[in-house]
């Protein structure tokens, strides 16, 4: 009897101390599955915003210190990006995007993905596969990109 009681404890101060823990995980996993809703949004209307040269998206959506590296390794600046959508040198006619990965810490999300673009920058053609990285960081409330890096594919 003794020991049925031990075990009862024992049984009790676990159940004290692990569902907690799970209840805490589920709530966690709960919180991150509607992040990666509003990230999955936040990259189709990047996507959108793109294609239609939205300056005004740009402005607000990448932070000041935003920095990109393209493919061919160039350094590109907020700045640069507003500037480029402004002055229509980068032109996207489509972009489909797949296997969209994100990938949450905490107040950060991490997107990578497949691209296959069809667009010119300064009239030059740069169509074809693409892969991408793309860092969220949610701040004051609200997500803006903070890093992108584009690689060419085969």
């Amino acid at each position: 009897m003794a020991r049925t009681v031990s075990t009862l404890s024992t049984l009790t101060l676990l159940l004290c101390f692990v569902l907690p823990a799970f209840a805490s995980q589920a709530a966690q996993g709960s919180s991150d599955q509607e992040t990666v809703r509003e990230i999955l949004e936040l990259e189709r209307q990047s996507k959108d915003a793109a294609i239609h040269r939205d300056v005004a998206f740009a402005e607000r959506m990448l932070a000041d210190d935003y920095i990109a590296i393209g493919p061919l390794g160039q350094v590109i600046t907020k700045a640069d990006t507003v500037a480029a959508r402004k002055h229509a040198q980068l032109r996207y006619d489509a972009i489909d995007t797949s296997e969209m990965v994100v990938r949450v810490y905490g107040r950060t999300a991490i997107v990578t993905a497949r691209a296959e673009v069809k667009g010119t920058d300064l009239g030059e053609d740069f169509s074809g596969p693409y892969r991408f990285t793309r860092v969220w960081v949610k701040r004051d409330g609200r997500w803006e990109t903070v890093s992108y890096q584009v690689t060419v594919t085969r």
